[in-house]
């Protein structure tokens, strides 16, 4: 469909004949995006998956073996199977080539890496997006988003409770109501290789990249944007329920993208870079 996700999620409400599942179905939007229902794991799991987070914002070269030995170095009785499981949940992997948690779908094609040694100049030159876990103080739930890489503007986000790629399709349809880039670059994961995903791109002529397996800091401007909203907004304010978590961050990226002046940016905001095309110097 061609309308913004927003329009048709209104669409859906109480009816005596079709069901939510069915009018998100005929909507072509996420069910997890009308009801923001948490996904769920025991408080003790949660916990340790807080953690990880945490340590994993800081060290993302750390897999589940290196994970495993710092929660047991810091009095966490937990084997590496658990933590295997637990960041696979999450969808984090090391940064480096080992065990993956994002790949890509079967019989999915994978485009190449097409940004090494490419210098950003421009605003809608390249656009990336990525999926992030977020804690809350009962279940969690997963953010997509789509940022310019010049501007750092964050262009369109979706929540969801699971790692379907259809939230991670309706941010990039909205994203793309705001122009187009030349360049689209993605992880190799399921969600973005998959047809749903790409011929979204492929059907604008935008060229798709995908990061090397393994390499998170392919997408770099990205990661340095989960660090931000997770130490500014998510962390501090510990969100109690998903409808609490969206209205959020509602306000979060409007702070983020109007308000907050980026050094990176001669102390712009990403807003005003990206309306403006604005050149930093």
């Amino acid at each position: 469909m061609s309308l913004p996700v927003a329009t048709r999620r209104s669409w859906v409400g109480s009816d005596p004949v079709y069901s939510i599942r069915r009018q998100c179905r005929l909507a072509g939007i996420s069910r997890s995006s009308i009801y923001y229902e948490p996904a769920r794991e025991t408080e003790e799991n949660l916990f340790l998956m807080r953690l990880i987070d945490e340590q994993y914002l800081l060290h993302p070269e750390f897999g589940y073996p290196r994970m495993t030995d710092w929660l047991r170095e810091n009095g966490y009785a937990v084997n590496r199977k658990r933590v295997a499981r637990l960041m696979q949940l999450m969808g984090l992997q090391a940064i480096t080539p080992g065990p993956h948690t994002s790949k890509p779908g079967p019989g999915h094609k994978i485009y190449p890496y097409l940004l090494r040694n490419v210098d950003i100049e421009n605003v809608n030159q390249v656009w990336s997006t990525d999926i992030t876990y977020i804690p809350m103080r009962h279940g969690f739930m997963y953010l997509a988003a789509v940022i310019d890489w010049y501007s750092r503007y964050v262009l369109a986000w979706e929540l969801s409770n699971t790692m379907e790629s259809l939230f991670c399709v309706d941010a990039l349809k909205l994203a793309l109501t705001k122009g187009n880039p030349g360049i689209f670059n993605t992880d190799q994961g399921s969600q973005f290789t998959s047809e749903a995903f790409t011929e979204v791109l492929l059907d604008k002529d935008i060229a798709i990249s995908m990061d090397g397996r393994g390499r998170a800091l392919d997408n770099v401007f990205i990661e340095r944007l989960w660090w931000t909203v997770k130490y500014e907004d998510i962390y501090p304010r510990s969100y109690s329920n998903g409808h609490a978590l969206y209205r959020g961050l509602s306000r979060y990226f409007n702070y983020y993208n109007k308000v907050r002046k980026n050094s990176a940016l001669d102390k712009q905001t990403p807003f005003e870079v990206f309306s403006h095309g604005a050149v930093i110097d």
